[in-house]
């Protein structure tokens, strides 16, 4: 679907759709709203996700490792005071 476009429909599995629609009685929502928080949600992971891609490969291109960490920290919290 391109961004845009008119179409709101998604084509869901019979079987995701009973855990969808068993989800929204147990906590008595509709299960439009199970669905538009479970996009929202992995939207949120994709996003993260990318974020930490990002940071990653930052880290790998200016030579830096997890041991490297508490010492950035600290140099950063000594040029704020």
């Amino acid at each position: 679907m391109k961004p845009g476009s008119n179409s709101n429909s998604v084509t869901v599995s019979p079987a995701l759709l009973a855990e969808i629609h068993a989800a929204a009685e147990e906590e008595r929502r509709a299960p439009s709203e199970v669905m538009k928080e479970a996009i929202e949600r992995y939207l949120e992971n994709r996003r993260l996700q990318r974020l930490y891609a990002y940071g990653e490969e930052r880290a790998r291109s200016l030579g830096l490792t997890e041991a490297d960490i508490p010492r950035l920290i600290a140099e950063a919290r000594q040029e704020r005071r």
